[in-house]
C-alpha cells in the first residue's frame, strides 16, 4: 500500500512546488492537488460536509489552478507522482485540457494521475454550461475526448456536449493510458460509473466502511468484464498502524494524508513527523 499527501492548495504558505518536492524527499508515492475555478457567493448546492450553503474552509476561494501546480513541481521532482483529488474536467474546453494534460504527461516523464470528480457544487457547473443532472453524462464525454486526443492519431469525437472532427494533437502522453480516479461517495451507482469508465475510486474524506465498498467495487467492476482489480485510494484516514493495516488488507492501494498550507518550515517539519509514523521503509517500498 503506497502514501500519499494532499495540499489543498491556496495563494499562502507552501507553494505546490515545494510542497511536492518536500513529500518526495520524505519518501511519498504521490502529490495530489484539488481544484475549483471560482465560487458562486449564491448558491443552492449544498456542501458534503456542511449539508448546507455555508464551507467548512476558506481554501476553496482561495485554491490554485491545478494543473499549473503540478507543472511547477516538474522540474523539482523527479519520482512523486503528480496528481489531482480532484480536478473538475468539465470547467474546462476538452480539447485544451486534454493538451494540458498531455503536455504534464510528457514534461513529467509519465507521473500523471488524474483524479476528477463529479462536481458537488451545481451552481458552479452551472456557471460553466454544465446543467447539475447532466454532469455524469458530460464528465464521460470528455474523459472518452481526451483519451481519443492522447491515444489516436487522427483523433474525432461527437456527443452531447463535445464534438469535433478528425484532428491531430501531441505530445501524446508518455504512459499509455492516463490512470483516471473518480473522488465521490462510495454507492453502486458511482462504482457502476468507475468500473464503465475510470482506472479506481478515490474516497471521500469522511467515507465508512471502505472494507465492504471495496468489496463491491471489485465485485461490479469484474461483474463490468474488467481485468485486474480497480485503485482504492482512501482519502483522509489517521496514520495509526492498526488502521491502516486493515486498509491494506482491504485491499486499499494507496493512503493519502491531508497537508496544512503553512509556511515550508513547519509543512517540511510535519511531513518528517509523519513520515517518522509511517516509516521510512514502508514509505519507500
Amino acid at each position: 500500500m503506497r502514501y500519499g499527501i494532499v495540499l489543498f492548495t491556496s495563494d499562502r504558505g507552501i507553494t505546490p512546488a515545494a510542497a511536492a518536492r518536500a513529500a518526495e524527499e520524505a519518501g511519498f508515492a504521490t502529490f495530489y492537488v484539488p481544484e475549483h475555478t471560482h465560487i458562486p457567493v449564491r448558491r443552492t448546492a449544498p456542501h458534503p460536509r456542511t449539508g448546507d450553503a455555508s464551507l467548512p474552509d476558506d481554501r476553496y476561494l482561495r485554491t490554485l489552478d491545478p494543473w499549473v501546480s503540478l507543472a511547477s513541481a516538474v522540474s523539482v521532482t523527479s519520482r512523486i507522482r503528480l496528481a489531482t483529488a480532484v480536478a473538475l474536467p468539465v470547467e474546462s474546453d476538452p480539447i485544451t485540457l486534454a493538451k494540458t494534460i498531455a503536455t504534464l504527461d510528457h514534461l513529467s516523464g509519465g507521473r500523471v494521475t488524474v483524479g476528477v470528480g463529479f462536481g458537488w457544487n451545481t451552481d458552479e457547473l452551472a456557471d460553466h454550461g454544465v446543467p447539475g443532472d447532466r454532469r455524469r453524462t458530460a464528465l464521460r464525454e470528455y474523459l472518452e475526448a481526451m483519451r481519443a486526443l492522447w491515444t489516436q492519431e487522427e483523433a474525432r469525437y461527437a456527443g452531447e456536449f463535445v464534438e469535433f472532427g478528425p484532428s491531430w494533437a501531441w505530445p501524446k502522453p508518455v504512459q499509455p493510458q492516463v490512470p483516471v480516479l473518480v473522488g465521490a461517495g462510495g454507492t453502486d451507482r458511482t462504482f457502476r460509473w468507475i468500473a464503465r469508465h475510470a482506472d479506481g475510486w478515490l474516497t471521500t474524506p469522511a467515507e465508512g466502511d471502505l472494507t465492504g465498498k471495496a468489496a463491491r467495487l471489485r465485485e461490479i467492476w469484474h461483474a463490468e468484464g474488467r481485468a485486474g482489480d480497480p485503485e482504492v485510494v482512501a482519502l483522509g484516514p489517521r496514520p495509526d498502524p492498526e488502521g491502516l493495516g486493515r486498509l491494506a488488507e482491504a485491499g486499499v492501494t494507496e493512503v493519502v494524508f491531508g497537508l496544512p498550507d503553512r509556511e515550508p518550515a513547519e509543512v517540511e517539519a510535519w511531513l518528517g513527523r509523519l513520515a517518522g509514523k509511517l516509516g521510512q521503509a514502508a514509505l519507500r517500498g
